[in-house]
This record gives structure tokens, C-alpha cells and sequence, in this order.
């Protein structure tokens, strides 16, 4: 009863909220909070009973339709049980079916096979296209549509802020980021359906999905779409279209990556590595094109060094982690495990970059300290690339400068006569009854041979 006297109370409260009018009528939140002290339901239950009693205006359902799903989709990405996250995904579109981020989840967390991952995606995708247009809509409204949207909005964050000892669940909504969530949204299922026709084969249909998502977003570069689109162009051998993609986005003011760097040397590579001899080239030396060549080998490695072990299967590939790092171990399994097959296509590349990369080291005596064409290295990638990746795998760390033998063949002479000397100086007695019994012992040696 008393459950059902608060929310009667709440209604009351409500009738007055801001549904047409450009401000709120005077002691809603006073009346709101009274008939909601009472009802030791919990956050999530007093809301949904709240908005299901329609005490909103039809204009504004969709909103708080949107806002109940969300509650279960937020509840579904930060749950670390799989069937929990599967069984909100699907008490999320039971609540909405236009739901397009439960789509998402369900495909990638229970679909099996990239066929049944692309059925979900496409139907993600309906569902995200709908949100989509609904919200783009919503952001050419008049200015006083937009302000009871606003308002409207608020009403029901002051509901949520009125429960006080409900602070640490309150989901705020932020209208004005509805537009760039759902925008993300739209760009994930299209690029992940663009990977699944790459899966499955498809090749120039993921490319013409790539380019129109390139075409149609294009602040978007953070999300790297160029990178699969790179891999794309390569399998078809496309090397002009790489060449163009390089052009734009392998800028100094954009940010790198392996993917860009090793890319850009292998193209340059492709040129001149039929015809590569290290017993020709020690000979007559460098032309211009292998030197280009042999210094997009140099840039890349600098970049991430982890990669040509990987390219030279010196280290075994493992399955790419689900998270990389830029410049780590994993970022440089992720590039290997999908473009090795590129590098062995074409005829003695590896070849050029066994010859060369360790020439790198050379250049950069102190890595860590300074770089030579990028920042340098972080030293605490290692720490970050052992969560990342499973334990059974061995991490690679920055290759370290080896000294040379004779370096270690002195220092161990001046260790061992250092020693000698103290412990003479020492135990001079001693010493000398050593010294006596080794001669003897070599000459016993000597004499017998």
C-alpha cells in the first residue's frame, strides 16, 4: 500500500510537470520527492512504474523509452557474466526492439558463426538507423520544441536526484549527447558488418562499406576505419588505392599506428625488393629507391619494434588480444596476425627486412631517452601488454643493444684480477700456498702430456 500511495502521490506531483509549458509550475520537486520518501521500492522500479503510468505527454514517451533500455544495456556492457549481459540484451529489446546496441551485444557475445554475427548486425543496424534519423530530427526542432524536450528531459533527472539515498545509481540522461552516441553507434554496426563481409569473403563489398562510412563520417578518424580498410585494399592488391589512403592519412598531424607505418614501408619495399642482394648491395652500394626503402623499414620498426619478429616468425603468432596497445606487443600481434600473408606475397620483402631492421638499433642508441622521427619509447608498455595478453605467452620487451664479446671478455678479466689482488692483499699467506699448489698442478699436467 504504501508503495502504491507514493506513486499516487508522485502522480499528483507530476501532473504539473513540464510537458507543454517553458518552465516548471512551482513545488513539483517538493511534491515529487514527498510521494517518493515513502515507497522503499527500488531506484529502477519506482522509475519504470513511474513512467508507465503515463503521467508524460505521448510527444516525450519515446525519450523515456529510450532512457528505461539504457538502463538495461548499461547494466548488460558492465556485467562480466556473458549469460547475465545476454539475458539484459534480450530484456532490453523485449523493452524496445528498435534497441540497436542490444543487437551489438548479442552478436558479438552469443552468435557462433560470422553468418549468424552478420544477422544481428543487420538487424542492429535497422534498429540503429531508425534511432538515427529519430535523433537527427530531434536536433532541427524549433527552439521551443527543443526547450520543452530539454525541460522535459530534466523532470526526469530531478526525479532520479530527488531520491537521495539513491545517489550512487542515479543514470543521468545528457540529451545533448544523444546525437554523438547514437552516431557512434551507427558507425560501429557498419563497420563490423564491413569486417564480417571481409570474413566471409566479400571483399570489395566491405571496401565499398569502408569508403561510404569514410565518406559519410569523416572527423572519425579516431576510430581507424582506414586500417581495415588498408588490410582490404591489400588482399585485392590494390597497391595504387593503398598508395592513395596512405597519402591522407599517413600525416605527420594525425596519429600513427603499425598498421600505417609497416603498410607504408611495404609499398616502398614492393618496388625494389625482387631485385635486393646483400652481396649486390655491399658491392655498388644503395640505390635511391632501396635507400627510401630501407628507411620506411627504419621508421616502422622505430614505431614498434615488436613487429618484424613476428613477420620473420622468429616468435609464434598467437590469436590478436580483444584490446591492443599503440607501440606494445599486442599491437604488434595484431598487425602480423592479419597482414603476414601480405609481406609473404610479395617476392623477397621479408628478405629486405630480415637484412635491415636491426639497423634500427643503431640509429637510436638510447630509445628510451630519445627518439629519432617519434617520441620515444614508453617503458610501460610491458606492464600494460601482460594484462592484455594471456600469461602462457612469452611478452616481447624493446630489444635491448647486445654488447659486443669482447666488451664482456674484459670486463670479467679486470673483475677477476681486481679480486685476485684484494684477496692477496688480504690473506697473503694463504695466496701464496694457492698460488703454490695451481703451479704444481700445471706442471703435473704438463709433464704428464
Amino acid at each position: 500500500m504504501a508503495d502504491s500511495d507514493g506513486l499516487g502521490e508522485a502522480a499528483t506531483a507530476a501532473a504539473s510537470a513540464p510537458a507543454t509549458g517553458l518552465s516548471p509550475p512551482r513545488g513539483w520537486r517538493e511534491r515529487l520527492r514527498a510521494g517518493l520518501a515513502g515507497t522503499g521500492a527500488s531506484l529502477c522500479d519506482t522509475i519504470f512504474k513511474f513512467i508507465d503510468a503515463q503521467i508524460l505527454c505521448g510527444t516525450y514517451r519515446d525519450i523515456f523509452f529510450d532512457i528505461r533500455t539504457n538502463i538495461f544495456m548499461q547494466k548488460a556492457w558492465r556485467e562480466r557474466n556473458p549469460p547475465a549481459r545476454i539475458k539484459a540484451a534480450y530484456q532490453a529489446l523485449e523493452l524496445n526492439n528498435d534497441c540497436a546496441t542490444a543487437y551489438v551485444l548479442l552478436a558479438e557475445e552469443e552468435a557462433t558463426t560470422i553468418v549468424d554475427a552478420e544477422r544481428l548486425f543487420k538487424q542492429a543496424l535497422k534498429a540503429g538507423e531508425t534511432v538515427y534519423r529519430r535523433s537527427q530530427q530531434c536536433q532541427h526542432q524549433s527552439p521551443q520544441h527543443e526547450a520543452q524536450l530539454i525541460l522535459c528531459t530534466g523532470f526526469l533527472i530531478g526525479i532520479l536526484g530527488s531520491l537521495e539515498k539513491y545517489n550512487s545509481k542515479i543514470f543521468k540522461f545528457q540529451e545533448n549527447s544523444c546525437e554523438g552516441r547514437d552516431t557512434n553507434v551507427l558507425v560501429y554496426i557498419k563497420r563490423r558488418l564491413a569486417m564480417c563481409a571481409r570474413k566471409l569473403g566479400r571483399i570489395r563489398e566491405a571496401v565499398k562499406i569502408m569508403r561510404d562510412l569514410m565518406k559519410e563520417f569523416p572527423p572519425l578518424t579516431m576510430v581507424n576505419i582506414h586500417e581495415n580498410l588498408l588490410e582490404s585494399l591489400l588482399e585485392l592488391q590494390a597497391y595504387a588505392d593503398v598508395q592513395a589512403v596512405l597519402a591522407k592519412y599517413d600525416d605527420i598531424s594525425l596519429p600513427k599506428s603499425a598498421a600505417i607505418c609497416y603498410t607504408a614501408a611495404l609499398l616502398k619495399t614492393r618496388t625494389v625488393s625482387d631485385k635486393f642482394s646483400p652481396e649486390t648491395a655491399s658491392r655498388r652500394g644503395l640505390s635511391s629507391a632501396e635507400i627510401n626503402a630501407v628507411e620506411a623499414i627504419h621508421r616502422a620498426v622505430e614505431f614498434n619494434p615488436h613487429v618484424p619478429k613476428y613477420l620473420l616468425e622468429m616468435k609464434s603468432l598467437i590469436l590478436p588480444p580483444e584490446h591492443i596497445l599503440k607501440r606494445g606487443d599486442s599491437e604488434a600481434i595484431a598487425y602480423a596476425f592479419f597482414h603476414l600473408q601480405h609481406w609473404k606475397r610479395i617476392e623477397g620483402a621479408l628478405n629486405l627486412l630480415q637484412c635491415t631492421w636491426e639497423g634500427t638499433f643503431r640509429m637510436i642508441p638510447y630509445p628510451l631517452e630519445k627518439g629519432h622521427l617519434f617520441y620515444p619509447y614508453p617503458s610501460c608498455t610491458e606492464t600494460a601488454d601482460r594484462e592484455l595478453l594471456p600469461t602462457f605467452h612469452h611478452v616481447s620487451v624493446y630489444p635491448k643493444k647486445e654488447l659486443p664479446f669482447f666488451i664482456h671478455f674484459t670486463a670479467g678479466l679486470c673483475s677477476s684480477t681486481a679480486m685476485i689482488a684484494l684477496l692477496t692483499h688480504q690473506f697473503p699467506e694463504i695466496m701464496g700456498i694457492l698460488v703454490k699448489a695451481i703451479s704444481m698442478i700445471s706442471r703435473t699436467c704438463v709433464e704428464f702430456l
